[in-house]
């Protein structure tokens, strides 16, 4: 009974600190989206923000679906102690950084570290608690995600407001510790890992064509046009570097993604949508603190109070989708299709916004996309682990991770430059040399997202420029709708599998054939 009791603490320990490694990644995202406004702002560089996000999650997806390999091959705590340790680093960097390159940088080094957190808690859990308890537990991970973005917000509104920004990255600091801590002195793993050999020419081969991407989407038609050699290096490289990755991984004993996985529908229609709904969620996370700033003349504090609506909706279907799932009572494609429906209408509505979109409303469309979200980031990532043993959970769950950031990272990239390029047309069509005058540039606007400096532009010459911010917001969103679509179409997709439940509590052992599934 003492041995029961004793190793009930200890798993509660391994928890709190798998929590607050998770609660530390995820609030990042939302303390540096409140902020973005003053980053930029005070260091400039509003045409390259996007990098500063982007930059962390092209690190973040890279490092997902290897560390997931490699926490199956080795074992998961000395992997997710050194994501924790790295991202404890970049965060100290971010801290100190002077420009907006320097910073994309430090949040590139972050990435790595997140790269490793995220996937492997998730798996943790489904390593340690029983199958009755994985839907419950599945909820609360998802769930955290949303409470971050609650407590990132705020967090980072006051930090910005009223101390500095530089330290929305140093609150990293003692909560990555603790985390430290409670891992490392409890978490003992039991199962036994074999070495393998590792795919070092796919994993590569995967970051060379995901960087070719990325500085592509960037690049083309801005700095270079699209048909420059430059461009067509980039993408060429891109072509070539991903077409030999996915040969590599058909060849390779112990490949970094298997494609064998994706012969169940389940966890391949899973994965797609997990990536429609990063690209779709991560343009309200992004821009609705830029709209509240540049349109409305926000604070940062603004603009981390209009998130905190759509984050707690986040928080209550992540509980609620996992509940549902849970219960075996409806199939992971039922609840999705549910929520999904909520996802799209909320995005259709922030299409709408205009410089007059009172605040309530705002709040309201808000709410709409976190109640439709929250449910994506439990469900399924229950769904892509079904079928699987602890073996493979790693690689599963890491291959969604993985899939989902591609989304977020391809989705904010392409719909920044949707974005930037309505803006600048707006504006060169309606100031002109006008915006010269006041000190404006076309592509560095960011006098828009400081109240001091606003205060000092002519109000007939801020209103068609905060017109235009506005006008290039509400069409990226009207974009973003495609992606949020796909969600719906995907999820129809998907098979009708569900978590069953044994007379005694215990699940059906994972992997087995459900006659729900035809």
């Amino acid at each position: 009974m003492k041995s029961s009791s004793s190793n009930t603490k200890r798993l509660g320990y391994v928890v709190a600190g798998l929590l607050l490694g998770i609660l530390m990644a995820a609030m990042d995202n939302t303390i540096v989206a409140t902020a973005m406004g003053t980053i930029v702002a005070d260091l400039g560089g509003l045409d390259k923000f996007v990098w500063v996000t982007s930059a962390y999650m092209v690190a973040e997806m890279a490092g997902m679906p290897i560390f997931g390999k490699l926490s199956d091959m080795y074992g998961r705590k000395r992997f997710f102690i050194f994501g924790l340790i790295l991202f404890l680093l970049g965060s100290i960097l971010c801290g100190t950084a002077q420009t907006i390159v320097q910073l994309s940088i430090y949040r590139a080094i972050q990435g790595i570290g997140g790269g490793a957190l995220v996937p492997i808690a998730f798996t943790i859990v489904f390593d340690v608690f029983p199958p009755e308890k994985r839907g419950k537990m599945s909820g609360m991970f998802g769930a955290v995600f949303g409470l971050s973005s609650i407590f990132g917000p705020l967090l980072g509104a006051y930090i910005t407001d009223y101390i500095n920004w530089h330290w929305v990255f140093y609150v990293n600091i003692p909560l990555g510790l603790l985390a430290l801590l409670l891992v490392t002195l409890f978490y003992k793993e039991s199962l036994q890992h074999v070495r393998q050999k590792i795919d070092w020419w796919g994993a590569a081969t995967l970051v060379g064509a995901i960087v070719c991407l990325m500085f592509g989407l960037e690049l083309g038609g801005k700095q270079y046009a699209w048909d420059s050699a430059e461009m067509l290096g980039l993408l060429g490289g891109f072509i070539a570097l991903f077409a030999l990755f996915l040969y590599i991984e058909t060849k390779a004993k112990e490949p970094i993604i298997s494609f064998a996985m994706f012969r169940s529908r389940l966890f391949a229609m899973s994965n797609v949508v997990g990536l429609f709904y990063g690209a779709a969620f991560i343009v309200a996370t992004v821009y609705i603190p830029i709209y509240v700033q540049g349109v409305m003349g926000g604070s940062a504090t603004g603009s981390g109070l209009i998130l905190l609506p759509m984050m707690l909706g986040s928080v209550v279907t992540a509980q609620l989708g996992g509940f549902l799932a849970g219960s075996g009572k409806l199939s992971y494609r039922d609840v999705m299709l549910i929520f999904s429906v909520v996802f799209i209408a909320g995005v259709a509505l922030l299409a709408t916004l205009t410089p007059e979109t009172p605040r309530y409303l705002l709040t309201l469309y808000m709410v709409l996309v976190g109640l439709g979200t929250g449910a994506s980031f439990s469900v399924l990532g229950m769904a892509v682990m079904h079928k699987f043993e602890a073996a493979q959970r790693g690689s599963a769950n890491s291959t969604m991770a993985f899939l989902r950031s591609l989304g977020m990272t391809v989705g904010i990239t392409v719909f920044g430059i949707i974005q930037r390029n309505e803006f600048a047309s707006y504006l060169a069509g309606t100031l002109g040399a006008q915006a010269g005058q006041t000190g404006i540039s076309l592509e560095d606007p960011r006098a828009l997202l400081s109240p001091e400096t606003r205060s000092a532009i002519a109000p007939q010459l801020l209103q068609p420029i905060a017109q235009g911010l506005s006008s290039s917001i509400a069409q990226t969103f009207l974009w973003a709708l495609l992606p949020a679509v796909l969600t719906l179409v995907f999820i129809c997709c998907m098979s009708r599998e569900r978590m069953v439940l044994a007379p005694g509590g215990e699940q059906a052992k994972l992997g087995a054939r459900q006659p729900s599934a035809r």
